[in-house]
C-alpha cells in the first residue's frame, strides 16, 4: 500500500517529493481523484485538448514546492533568531532534548521545528539515534555569516516583501510610487544583511582589482564616494582595507546614515570615513578618485541625471564603479531562479522606489547591461566596460 501511494505521489507531484507521511499520501490520493474528475469535466465540455495532464501534474508539483518554501520563511527566521542553527553548527548532531537544553527552547515547539527542517532537507535526521544534524553545506547558508552563500538576509527580505504587499498593491492601478522611507524599518536592515556577504567575499578580492589602476590609488591614498551606501557595509569594508584613503558614504535615507556611522565606529574605521545625507544627483564634493554605486543605480528616479553628477564629481582620470544585479538584456535571458527572485524584489521595492522620485525611470533590478550602458553614456561617460561578474552581480566601470 505504501509503495502504491508513493507511486501516486510521484505521478502527481514529481520525483523530488521524497518520502511522505501516510497522511500526506492519503491527501495526494484524494487530490489525484479530484484532479481526474476535473479533467473529465473538461472532456465533456470539449476543452480536454487545452489541458495536458502530465504538465498539470508537473506544475502542481512545482506549486507544492513553492508553498513549502514560502511556509519555510518564518521557520528559518525562528531558527536564526533563537540561535538554533548556530547551536547545531557548533555542537554537532543533537537530539531534540539536547538542543532544547543547549538553547533554552521549549522541547515541544522544538520538536515540531526540527521535524519541519528535516522534511525540508535543511537538517538531516538519523532515526536510530533520533539526532538532527546541520550538514556543512547547509551551515554555509544558515549559520556561517562570512560565507559567500549566507542567505539569512534573503529570508529577512522575503518577510519584508510580504509585509509591503498592501503598500505596493495600492499603487498598481495608478502607477504611483512608494518612497524608500515609507517601508518598514526591518526592510533597511534586511537589505544590508542581504548584500553584505556578497560585498565581503568579492569587493576586495575581485571587484576592485578588476578596475583600471584603482587599487594602486587606494593603497597610496584616494578620495572615494560611496553613493547610496545604505547601512554602510561597503564603505566600511573598503575603509578597513585601505586606511590611507578617505571614504564618504552618501544616502538620502537619514536612518540608514545613522546606522552606517555606527557600523564605522564599531569596526574601527571612523577616522577615515564619514557619512552624510545626500541624493545621488546632489551629493557634495569634487575630485573623487573613485565613485561607487552598489546595487542602487536601478532604484533611482533619474539614473541618467545621477550619472551626469558623478561625471562632474570625478577627477579626469577617476573611475565610477557600478555594481548591479546580474541580468541579461532580454526577458528570456532572465527566466531562471535568480531572475525570478530579482523580478519579485524589483516589483516590491526597486520599481516603486524609482516611481516615487522625479523622472521615475524605473529601470528595475533586471535592467540588463545594454540599458545600464545607455543610462551611463547619457550622463556623459564615453568609456564603459564590464569589469567583473558573479552569478548575482555585474560590475561595470565607467570612465570620462
Amino acid at each position: 500500500m505504501s509503495s502504491g501511494r508513493h507511486a501516486l505521489c510521484r505521478r502527481y507531484f514529481g520525483k523530488s517529493m521524497g518520502a511522505l507521511t501516510s497522511r500526506s499520501l492519503d491527501e495526494a490520493s484524494k487530490f489525484g481523484k479530484t484532479s481526474q474528475l476535473l479533467l473529465d469535466r473538461e472532456v465533456k465540455k470539449g476543452r480536454r485538448a487545452m489541458v495536458d495532464e502530465g504538465k498539470l501534474h508537473q506544475f502542481l508539483g512545482q506549486m507544492l514546492g513553492d508553498l513549502g518554501g514560502a511556509a519555510s520563511i518564518s521557520m528559518v527566521r525562528i531558527g536564526d533568531s533563537l540561535g538554533l542553527y548556530r547551536a547545531l553548527h557548533s555542537k554537532g548532531s543533537l537530539t531534540c532534548k539536547e538542543l532544547s537544553q543547549e538553547t533554552g527552547v521549549h522541547e515541544r515547539y522544538l520538536r515540531e521545528w526540527l521535524s519541519h527542517q528535516a522534511a525540508s532537507n535543511y537538517l538531516s535526521y538519523e532515526p536510530a539515534t533520533q539526532k538532527f544534524t546541520l550538514p556543512p553545506e547547509q551551515a554555509m547558508v544558515f549559520a556561517i555569516e562570512d560565507s559567500p552563500v549566507y542567505m539569512m538576509g534573503a529570508f529577512d527580505l522575503m518577510t519584508w516583501m510580504t509585509e509591503s504587499k498592501d503598500q505596493v498593491q495600492a499603487v498598481f492601478p495608478t502607477g504611483g510610487g512608494v518612497p524608500w522611507s515609507d517601508h518598514t524599518s526591518c526592510f533597511f536592515c534586511a537589505v544590508a544583511r542581504f548584500f553584505r556577504p556578497g560585498y565581503q567575499n568579492n569587493l576586495m578580492s575581485s571587484w576592485l582589482p578588476a578596475l583600471d589602476g584603482v587599487v594602486d590609488k587606494l593603497q597610496r591614498g584616494a578620495k572615494v564616494a560611496d553613493v547610496g551606501c545604505g547601512h554602510g557595509w561597503s564603505t566600511v569594508l573598503m575603509a578597513k582595507a585601505f586606511p590611507q584613503s578617505q571614504f564618504i558614504g552618501y544616502d538620502f535615507h537619514p536612518n540608514s546614515i545613522e546606522h552606517a556611522a555606527a557600523h564605522a565606529r564599531e569596526h574601527g574605521v571612523a577616522a577615515n570615513t564619514r557619512f552624510e545625507v545626500a541624493t545621488a544627483k546632489g551629493y557634495p564634493g569634487k575630485d573623487f578618485d573613485l565613485v561607487a554605486f552598489f546595487d542602487c543605480l536601478h532604484d533611482m528616479g533619474d539614473p541618467a541625471g545621477a550619472a551626469a553628477h558623478v561625471l562632474q564629481s570625478l577627477k579626469p582620470d577617476g573611475s565610477w564603479m557600478i555594481v548591479e544585479p546580474m541580468a541579461g538584456d532580454k526577458l528570456e535571458d532572465n527566466l531562471n531562479p535568480v531572475g525570478r527572485i530579482y523580478y519579485a524584489g524589483s516589483t516590491m521595492g526597486c520599481v516603486p522606489t524609482s516611481l516615487s522620485q522625479e523622472v521615475g525611470a524605473a529601470l528595475g533590478a533586471q535592467a540588463g547591461e545594454a540599458k545600464l550602458r545607455e543610462v551611463i553614456t547619457a550622463g556623459g561617460f564615453r568609456n564603459v566596460r564590464r569589469a567583473a561578474e558573479t552569478p548575482f552581480n555585474m560590475i561595470l566601470e565607467a570612465r570620462p
